[in-house]
């Protein structure tokens, strides 16, 4: 079944339909006219190639929200053996727009945690859209400590809008559980990898976002706020979100220029969502890497190193 195509994309959608029908129709009878299914995958890939060669920031944002782009339990069952989910924060209830576990990545016991959208409505509704509320914050400083106990590395994978902005969450201290989580994770004596998988927006990432390395896929959006918030603050019409996202120099390209992002992991032609597995390994990889660097730093140096590391943002020359 072909995905849904954004609307940037609308051009491919005539070759997209024709060959979804040859491939059906040579599932069906066993036969098919393979030398025009090839001609037209080349030509598709071609014409994509192109447009995805010239995104502008506000269609990259479109990328990351694809309904179908790869969640935070993806990844984590890829890359993952012996995933036992840990729920809960011990103080008010369970957050399942976070899940919270242990391990084993490559052979090496992990701690992972992710904020975690829904695969349709009914689903993002129990998930709450991957708006964490402060008993999820407080859930995966629960793990991280955990973690921290028994020296075990901590994996973060970042897929938010932002906090969730309801009033029982401010009731809760919203914003106080944010603020310490920061806290307390610029002091984790353990590596932390952190990376940005979709969306990463306001306060809502960036409990989550303190580590020793930050990671971002290709069409992986950062930034401080949504465009669409950005857009409502600045000019008083969400509209202009797309104006807003180029503004807000949220891009991994962005970032990557800032300094900010230690690494960018390519994406299949047509983003994340055209090839999970592949998507997958090329984040796993990246990963290793980075974990195989950290675990060699002693715990005093990895935290003064990771203070430095944001001490360090935002510093302009002149």
């Amino acid at each position: 079944m072909a995905l849904s195509l954004l609307e940037f994309e609308k051009p491919l959608d005539e070759i997209e339909k024709e060959l979804e029908g040859l491939r059906s129709q040579a599932e069906a009878t066993g036969e098919g006219d393979e030398a025009r299914i090839d001609l037209l995958q080349g030509e598709l890939d071609a014409k994509r190639s192109k447009i995805f060669a010239r995104l502008k920031p506000w269609q990259r944002v479109q990328v990351a929200r694809h309904p179908a782009r790869p969640r935070s339990l993806d990844y984590i069952r890829w890359m993952l053996t012996d995933w036992t989910e840990l729920k809960g924060d011990r103080r008010f209830g369970d957050d399942k727009a976070v899940v919270t576990g242990f391990g084993k990545f490559e052979g090496r016991p992990v701690a992972a945690i992710g904020q975690q959208k829904g695969i349709d409505t009914k689903d993002n509704i129990t998930r709450n859209f991957g708006m964490m509320h402060p008993e999820g914050y407080r859930k995966a400083l629960r793990i991280m400590q955990v973690a921290e106990k028994f020296k075990i590395p901590i994996l973060i994978f970042i897929d938010t809008q932002g906090a969730f902005p309801g009033i029982g969450a401010e009731e809760r201290g919203q914003a106080e559980a944010i603020a310490w989580n920061m806290m307390q994770m610029s002091g984790v004596c353990v590596p932390i990898i952190c990376s940005v998988i979709g969306e990463g927006a306001s306060g809502g990432a960036l409990g989550l976002g303190v580590g020793d390395r930050l990671i971002m896929l290709e069409y992986a959006w950062y930034s401080v706020i949504t465009p669409e918030g950005c857009a409502a603050i600045l000019w008083r019409d969400s509209a202009r979100a797309a104006e807003a996202a180029e503004a807000l120099k949220l891009t991994a390209e962005d970032l990557d220029r800032f300094g900010l992002v230690d690494e960018i992991v390519p994406e299949p032609l047509g983003g994340a969502h055209r090839n999970h597995g592949e998507t997958a390994s090329n984040l796993k990889a990246a990963i290793g890497r980075h974990l195989d660097e950290l675990v060699k730093i002693e715990s005093d140096a990895l935290v003064d190193q990771r203070f430095e590391r944001y001490r360090t943002i935002g510093e302009t020359e002149g």
